[in-house]
């Protein structure tokens, strides 16, 4: 079971008490105070593990609880120290504090530490608090109670490359086509419903890891089929390889598609190089389609390749192509500021304003869809209408008491409204 969100309690150990005592020996009758000090409490330390790629162990156990530091001793022993509590973890996991929100670390290396909650001092024992006014004080310390913190853990898999696009158009076939990996492959929309990974060795010094993400459907920021729970997997990515179906009526439109949901979810994964392939090349009709394809993908800016993940046609190229990028683009290089995406704006967080021409629409993310659509594609804009109508824009304008023939400003875009 791939689970790539948990939550886990932590709490480290308490510090061992201090000690009051005195010295009590035959022939010495003012032995003196000898109370020792106690142990520190163990810390909690998360760990990165390479054996490990899912949060699954986390759905078992919730409660990671560090032993307590020994207590003092006489003759001023000092009690044991715990042992530090080693929790692991896969690599590409980002710690948050659950109350505040805040990022408490993002563990990618193998063996990389971060101690998360911090063991108690041990007490100070009465020995500590002698002094020549008093001599034989009657006072120590108990041990210092440990941390307790509520994390959320969030995984992001470690890919040099992802492959993207809509359901059914054969990433799972690829991926298996080019690694050794099985994913699960079938002829029906959502067979992968967790990301998979393998490795494509290109000779003996070189290779990369690849990983095959759920399909996108329209909405899937907003929580539509599989949801944004596998949108995140994209992020660490240094390339994109975007796998559009030669089957679809409307390739174009499924790649607009695809690339709205990732800006939607996160403006920089628009950022990100793609290599362009157009699956299924071995059957008669995508082969009629394809020049036509390939030409609309030119005006839109991209080159695309022609493949079949079934009969492997083309798929050498598009592996040469691949590390011909990677070798120019370094890993990503992760910083502390990473965005906390539970507390995102939601996408009906907009604004209707009447103007003197017409309407204004205004709101960040419904701003950023329009932009990311293909005005001069119909099925572009057609599934923008119906994401419209999802967020409750629609009802809402005409609650607002827009006409047929108004014209809507949404950034820079003029649309006329129809009924």
């Amino acid at each position: 079971m791939f689970i790539d969100e948990a939550e886990i309690t932590v709490r480290s150990g308490k510090g061992g008490d201090g000690m009051v005592h005195f010295r009590r020996e035959k022939y010495v009758p003012r032995g003196g105070p000898d109370g020792g000090d106690g142990g520190r409490g163990g810390n909690v330390i998360m760990e990165v593990s390479i054996t490990l790629n899912t949060l699954s162990h986390f759905h078992y156990k919730k409660k990671y609880i560090a032993e307590d530091g020994k207590n003092g001793g006489t003759s001023k022993k000092t009690g044991r120290s715990a042992e530090a509590l080693i929790v692991n973890v896969p690599p590409g996991t980002i710690l948050y504090d659950s109350v505040s929100g805040e990022i408490l670390g993002d563990l990618t290396s193998a063996g990389q530490q971060l101690i998360i909650a911090t063991g108690g001092r041990g007490g100070r024992g009465n020995a500590r608090f002698a002094n020549s006014r008093d001599q034989a004080p009657r006072i120590a310390e108990r041990g210092e109670p440990g941390q307790e913190r509520l994390l959320k853990l969030e995984l992001k898999l470690i890919a040099d490359v992802g492959i993207v696009g809509v359901p059914n158009a054969g990433k799972s076939s690829l991926l298996a086509a080019i690694t050794r990996a099985t994913p699960k492959i079938g002829d029906y929309p959502f067979t992968t419903i967790e990301p998979n990974l393998g490795v494509v060795e290109m000779d003996l010094d070189n290779s990369f890891v690849v990983a095959d993400i759920p399909g996108l459907l329209e909405g899937a920021h907003a929580g539509v089929g599989l949801g944004d729970s596998f949108l995140r997997h994209i992020q660490r990515t240094r390339i994109i390889i975007h796998l559009l179906d030669g089957l679809s009526q409307d390739p174009i439109a499924d790649f607009s598609q695809t690339n709205n949901e990732m800006a939607l979810f996160d403006p920089d994964l628009q950022e990100k190089y793609q290599i362009v392939a157009v699956n299924k090349i071995d059957i008669p009709e995508v082969q009629q389609k394809w020049l036509d394809i390939k030409e609309k993908l030119a005006r839109l800016g991209h080159s695309a390749f022609a493949i079949s993940a079934f009969s492997r046609d083309n798929l050498d190229v598009l592996l040469k192509k691949t590390m011909e990028q990677l070798e120019k683009i370094p890993p990503v290089e992760q910083v502390s500021e990473i965005p906390v995406y539970r507390t995102k704006k939601d996408i009906r967080d907009y604004q209707i304003e009447k103007t003197e021409d017409g309407w204004r629409v205004s709101g960040e993310r419904i701003e950023r869809s329009a932009a990311m659509t293909y005005w001069e594609h119909d099925g572009s804009i057609r599934r923008f209408q119906r994401l419209i109508g999802t967020i409750g824009l629609e009802d809402a304008l005409r609650k607002a008491g827009i006409k047929s023939g108004d014209t809507v400003h949404i950034g820079p875009y003029e649309l006329e409204w129809q009924d």
